[in-house]
């Protein structure tokens, strides 16, 4: 077994995202794309030498290659060991677990999350740190100056490990241990939730429908659910995972999990659907005719939490991303806890989260999570509400007409327009950006602008600073729009448009959103020129 010091060049589009780095597989597969961009991990961090590293993915195609050329380079760069998940399967809660319980000095994530998979789809790759929780923006930094400036990589020459086959291997050194993905995460589960309590919710009748979508929750589901919770067999569909999902497009939304929807919807619907996404950490939820938007179910769990037993002291504090809607605020509010205000990105939550400031936070586009790991969890989201159904008897319509007839109700929607041309994308943002003093006092729609601004972010536990995060509209009714580019995908931009609205009225809350949000969409499309200048007439999804 040889190491080899291969001379490279910097590749010029490696900057990382949200959430690492996500370009298009064979951008990926072109040697030495991931080379180059794996050794400017290493060298980003300060080396790996004597570390111990997770590694895992969601199963997408060139997720076991790439795996394999990862472990090469960890031994080629003297790291002491790998923990991989059996097949290279590790659903990014999973993995965060690991890193957290086996002490790793990180980890490497391979998914671009709810992105469709596929030879000529989408392919990522992310650092977490030692806490379990993605890169923080300062080593993310460090690893992008990295891909600047790299000059080599080193890899092993020789063949790599069977990962296909549980046990401890050797390769020139390194130890690598292929391990079950699932059990030390559904151990965890156990610890978090009243499992007996959601046994007997099976036992007497109640029925769910787990929608894996193709993807790597399906393994966990089928073992948590069906296994070891006593759903019907057949309760987990889509369970198998996918290295193109099925042909499909791993997103929880009702646009994309359109079948769950349509079963959640129909005659003889099941009393609870979920969804997951490619890589576990998003999720839907769904009542038997009832829609639960992700920014509802965040302030739902943050109010009835301590239901499930690893809540019951109650909240430290709760967070959420700017985009998100207020609800979660009004529930923080009325239990006397605070609320955090953070960019999109979980790893803004990861501070907070170990300073032990808040136990619950989630965003917008369906990612929920507590203290219990660092980052975002489907799954754990999914047993959260089964817990709370049990404990209520209560079914999910009711839980959220209870909700809303408590905290009001703030309706939400996010507008996404996909694959816009980058240049006129970021000329909008720009003229947003301009726009912004002079727009209080405007109308727009029938709708008067009380103030705007451009948000921006100061770490309460390090200090440190983010600007840019998203335009903000307040208008004088209370209804506020946000405009964003996504940093999630891999061509073009992605113009994401939030749209909220709080009522308080008890005849007004049962409305459909896009109607009740009429207003301010048209708001919201006059502000910024978005037909004019992205030549779109509406949104590609609307969620």
């Amino acid at each position: 077994m040889t190491v080899r010091t291969i001379p490279t060049t910097p590749i010029d589009d490696q900057r990382p995202g949200t959430s690492g780095l996500r370009k298009k597989t064979p951008v990926f597969m072109a040697s030495p794309y991931l080379e180059n961009y794996v050794q400017a991990i290493f060298d980003g961090i300060g080396g790996v030498a004597g570390q111990t590293l997770v590694v895992g993915g969601d199963g997408r195609f060139f997720n076991d290659r790439a795996i394999d050329v990862i472990l090469r380079m960890a031994a080629a760069n003297g790291a002491a060991a790998c923990i991989v998940g059996q097949g290279g399967l590790l659903s990014t809660p999973a993995a965060s677990h690991l890193i957290r319980k086996c002490k790793a000095d990180g980890g490497l994530i391979l998914s671009a999350s709810h992105n469709p998979g596929g030879p000529d789809a989408d392919f990522g790759l992310k650092y977490n740190g030692p806490n379990g929780g993605p890169a923080t923006e300062a080593v993310t930094e460090k690893i992008f100056t990295c891909t600047r400036t790299i000059t080599q990589y080193r890899i092993l020459d020789a063949d790599g490990v069977n990962i296909g086959i549980p046990g401890q291997y050797d390769l020139a050194g390194m130890r690598v241990d292929v391990i079950d993905p699932i059990a030390d995460y559904a151990d965890l589960m156990e610890t978090l939730f009243d499992f007996d309590a959601i046994r007997a919710l099976f036992v007497g009748g109640f029925r769910m429908r787990f929608d894996a979508m193709h993807a790597v929750t399906g393994p966990y589901a089928h073992e948590i659910l069906e296994n070891r919770l006593g759903a019907a067999a057949g309760s987990v569909v889509n369970g198998t995972p996918s290295p193109d999902f099925g042909g499909g497009h791993p997103d929880p939304n009702p646009i994309w999990a359109k079948d769950l929807m349509q079963t959640m919807y129909g005659t003889d619907a099941p009393d609870f659907g979920a969804a997951s996404d490619g890589d576990g950490d998003r999720n839907m939820i769904v009542g038997r005719n009832c829609y639960v938007s992700p920014s509802d179910s965040l302030a739902v769990l943050a109010d009835l939490a301590h239901l499930a037993p690893g809540y019951a002291g109650g909240l430290a504090g709760v967070a959420r991303s700017m985009p998100t809607s207020c609800a979660v605020d009004r529930v923080a509010k009325a239990k006397g806890i605070a609320c955090f205000e953070t960019p999109t990105g979980w790893k803004f939550f990861g501070n907070l989260l170990d300073a032990g400031k808040v136990t619950l936070c989630g965003e917008e586009s369906a990612g929920t999570g507590s203290s219990h790991v660092r980052e975002k969890d489907g799954l754990w989201a999914v047993l959260l509400w089964l817990n709370i159904l049990a404990q209520t008897g209560k079914s999910v319509a009711a839980l959220m007409a209870d909700h809303w007839a408590r905290y009001g109700r703030n309706y939400y929607s996010r507008h996404d327009y996909e694959e816009v041309d980058t240049d006129p994308a970021n000329a909008l943002m720009e003229q947003l950006r301009a726009a912004l003093p002079a727009l209080p006092g405007q109308e727009f729609a029938g709708l008067t602008v009380e103030r705007a601004d451009e948000f921006s972010y100061d770490d309460p536990v390090d200090g440190s600073s983010s600007t840019q995060q998203g335009i903000r509209i307040f208008f004088t009714n209370g209804a506020r729009v946000v405009f964003r580019l996504s940093g999630t995908g891999t061509a073009g931009a992605t113009l994401r448009v939030y749209l909220e609205r709080l009522e308080t009225a008890a005849d007004a809350l049962a409305q459909d959103a896009q109607e009740a949000l009429a207003d301010v969409i048209a708001a919201a499309d006059q502000i910024a020129g978005i037909r004019r200048l992205t030549g779109r007439d509406a949104p590609d999804v609307i969620t």
